[in-house]
């Protein structure tokens, strides 16, 4: 009952946060979001806001589609589904990081900020890019291994949006400092209960061999 009420809180996180893009698309919202914060000439750069708008979108599509990737049962008998999902879900990612990576060369909260997200975009992209040539080698248990991580990087779209207001509304953190630890706060952990979940999922398959 636990692993199911976790699993349920883990996709609807993941299904609220994936339709958060859609917010976007009223400028009303566009002025108080996460662009909000930037310069003036950012925003009425056509360059950046096409790229930001590429990293938003297709970081939501992941959210939306990786979490499914996850269950045997769906994998089992609807394997041509499965397939598809996936495609759409690497490419959806490669797009994403990419572009993740030039938007966080502007990401508030200087320097810092820049390496964590960078960071991030970089281990996203390489992560998903052995995921896909795992599979690509028909070496399964890496391919689902590389996934774990992927979309526990994923994931961290969930987890800045969850560390952001705990940090300010909480702790009463001044707003560039919470950023700065937040840039690195939002994945490194997420990354680490990954690691966990396949050093067990290892051990369990040693187990029964």
């Amino acid at each position: 009952m636990s692993k199911k009420i976790t699993w349920t809180f883990f996709v609807l996180l993941a299904v609220i946060v994936g339709l958060y893009p859609l917010l976007y698309l009223y400028s009303g919202f566009r002025a108080a979001g996460f662009l909000s914060g930037k310069a003036a000439e950012l925003r009425d750069h056509t360059g950046y806001i096409a790229v930001f708008y590429t990293h938003v979108a297709f970081g939501g599509i992941a959210l939306l589609t990786g979490w499914s990737q996850f269950s045997e049962k769906f994998r089992l008998r609807y394997l041509q589904t499965h397939r598809t999902v996936g495609k759409i879900y690497v490419l959806s990612v490669l797009l994403s990081s990419a572009s993740g990576l030039a938007i966080a060369m502007f990401a508030t909260g200087g320097l810092i900020s820049v390496l964590g997200f960078a960071a991030l975009a970089v281990s996203w992209l390489f992560s998903n890019i052995k995921a896909y040539t795992s599979i690509m080698k028909r070496n399964v248990q890496e391919h689902q291994n590389w996934m774990i991580r992927n979309y526990a990087l994923t994931f961290a779209a969930v987890t800045l949006r969850l560390w952001l207001p705990f940090s300010r509304a909480v702790l009463h953190m001044d707003f560039n400092l919470a950023y700065q630890i937040i840039a690195w706060m939002c994945w490194l952990p997420n990354l680490l209960i990954a690691t966990l979940i396949i050093h067990r999922k290892r051990l369990r398959l040693a187990t029964a061999a």
